[in-house]
């Protein structure tokens, strides 16, 4: 390992994580490429979900600070007696948010064995990429939604943490598919697009907990500060540009691009697949 492959790695998780492209399927082919065993980086994958991460909290900053102090200000009128009140938009977002989240969880806990062995399989990758391309050209091309966070109910969110729960299967996005469920719910664009990104913040974070003590047991092997900083600055600048540039997508309604992506190269994954 050395920080160039490192930066290379970085800017593909940074990029893919937030475009809906799916990260994990692009970051397996990517490793195989520069021929990088997945035992030997698994620390270093793990920075590079904190860089992505890292890269939410510096566009979504307002609404992450603003969640945080509603429910502080939530636990405390409770313990007052004075009971639940989600009287603003920022108490009912923080609500939904874990609410969506409780499904990606469970099917990460007990269903994580089965998408690990996905990895291993290219078609199964390329097949993954051709469902995505798919979901994001239908729900561009049905949505008509204008639901805001006002009309959004608890089972909103729950359908939406499923869709995102499926995204532990290489080839099918996160940000897609919770996008995906978000306008096939009726959300508008803005909302989709903002609750995706929030719903994100736990997921990554529970998945890169998740990964930490394995990675530990791994070891560093041969990496050094300099290479994961590296990884790290990578991920976190291209997630920036990437997470502004699906949000220009979207307000342009131009989603449906990244489908055409996603066809090709699940395409030429299977066809290479096939023909080895």
């Amino acid at each position: 390992m050395n920080i160039f492959k490192a930066i290379i790695l970085g800017l593909v998780q940074g990029l893919t994580e937030f475009l809906p492209v799916s990260s994990s399927g692009h970051l397996a082919v990517t490793q195989g490429i520069l021929q990088v065993p997945e035992d030997r980086i698994l620390f270093l994958t793990v920075m590079l979900h904190f860089g992505t991460l890292m890269s939410i909290f510096f566009i979504y900053s307002k609404d992450i600070i603003r969640i945080v102090v509603e429910f502080i200000k939530l636990i405390f009128e409770l313990l007052s007696g004075k009971g639940l009140k989600f009287n603003n938009e920022y108490r009912k977002l923080g609500l939904l948010i874990i609410i969506a989240t409780i499904p990606t969880g469970l099917m990460g806990i007990f269903l994580n064995d089965i998408f690990a062995s996905f990895y291993t399989s290219q078609l199964i990758i390329g097949i993954s990429l051709l469902i995505t391309g798919t979901l994001l050209w239908t729900a561009e091309k049905v949505h008509k939604g204008k639901k805001d966070i006002r009309h959004m109910k608890w089972h909103d969110a729950l359908i939406v943490g499923i869709f995102q729960g499926f995204a532990i299967t290489p080839g099918i996005s996160r940000s897609g598919s919770t996008i995906v469920g978000s306008l096939l719910r009726g959300f508008n664009k803005e909302l989709a697009t903002r609750f995706s990104f929030l719903i994100s913040i736990p997921a990554i974070l529970g998945a890169t907990v998740f990964e930490v003590k394995d990675a530990l047991e791994v070891g560093l092997g041969d990496l050094t500060f300099g290479i994961l900083l590296a990884g790290i600055l990578a991920a976190f600048f291209s997630g920036v540009f990437a997470i502004r540039t699906l949000i220009n997508f979207i307000k342009k309604e131009k989603l449906y691009y990244f489908s055409y992506y996603t066809w090709a190269v699940g395409s030429i994954i299977i066809i290479l697949t096939l023909i080895r």
